[in-house]
């Protein structure tokens, strides 16, 4: 058995570069398999809430021809934030080892770095892309346990909307839009996130997810608790970047439009447009007061059902073609 270092797609700007990773324990249990169905691939779920990191591992980033050392947190969460100096734009290579026993272990990921004259677009997942039926836990539960990735389901005209939007503004202009996912979920859900939107062909993206849970009991509470964790990372995303123009993309069946509010206040001049979708039979009466508040500050907002509702929108206004 050897330890697993699970690496993350990383993010640059002109100055820093960010990449991240978990390190667990060696184990037997095996990887989430796509191809499980019903009750196996209940158990590859489960599993994914059951291994074990290891806290304060050493593990070294291989980056412009030097070897950058750190140790993992208590969670075995590691995070390189360096400086960066080089030419290079669009997806770029980064590669983190650790030492085990005599061996090395190691393991590759990308990162982007866009371009400043680029466009932002920050969606969530669960019920904004995702099919998750938030608002009825045991149903959303069963679909994460019973149904596996191949089998779950993408809301119609997302991937058109998506796509779109990733080409924005980028016609004879080298390069896509950058994108981030941005979710309660925890990071053991990652690799389904991240298979769920290759197979529907959503724009890659950044994932910044929810802290890792290790234990069984903890995994009954998935995607649930306060919010305050997507509020802080879209924060740090419009710093870390603040040249973009931002398109926010939400739901209504949970914190996303309070959320939105509160970063179209902090930022101004930042949020071009926010998306959110409608989850339940009627529109929210609170939702359509909080988005009255953002059209006075000059931002663009539309509260759809179907995402062609929203692709008409955002052709409306200009933002796609």
């Amino acid at each position: 058995m050897k330890p697993i270092i699970k690496l993350y797609r990383g993010y640059a700007n002109e100055q820093e570069l960010i990449v991240m990773g978990h390190v667990f324990l060696p184990t037997k249990k095996a990887e989430y398999d796509f191809q499980d169905k019903n009750f196996k691939n209940a158990s590859s779920i489960i599993g994914m809430y059951r291994m074990k990191t290891w806290p304060n591992a050493d593990i070294y980033l291989k980056h412009n021809h030097k070897i950058i050392h750190t140790r993992t947190l208590k969670d075995g969460y590691f995070k390189f934030c360096i400086p960066l100096s080089q030419d290079n734009y669009g997806w770029i290579d980064y590669e983190v080892s650790l030492n085990y026993n005599g061996e090395t272990i190691a393991a590759k990921e990308n990162y982007i770095r866009p371009k400043i004259d680029h466009l932002g677009i920050i969606s969530d997942i669960d019920d904004t892309f995702l099919v998750s039926y938030t608002l009825n836990p045991l149903r959303k539960m069963y679909h994460l346990l019973f149904r596996n990735v191949n089998r779950r389901k993408i809301f119609d005209d997302v991937t058109a909307h998506y796509q779109a939007l990733s080409q924005a503004g980028r016609e004879n202009k080298e390069g896509l839009n950058i994108f981030f996912y941005v979710s309660s979920s925890e990071w053991n859900l990652y690799r389904f996130i991240v298979k769920f939107t290759e197979i529907h062909q959503l724009p890659k993206a950044v994932l910044l997810l929810k802290d890792i849970k290790t234990s069984l009991r903890n995994f009954f509470w998935t995607g649930r608790g306060g919010h305050n964790h997507k509020f802080e990372k879209i924060k740090h995303i419009l710093e870390f970047y603040p040249n973009l123009k931002y398109v926010l993309i939400g739901d209504d069946s949970q914190e996303d439009p309070y959320l939105y509010e509160a970063i179209a206040k902090i930022f101004p001049l930042t949020i071009q447009a926010i998306y959110i979708r409608q989850t339940a039979e009627h529109k929210k009466a609170k939702v359509l007061k909080t988005l009255q508040n953002l059209e006075s500050l000059s931002v663009e907002v539309c509260y759809f059902k179907k995402s062609k509702e929203a692709i008409a929108h955002s052709k409306k206004i200009g933002l796609i073609t």
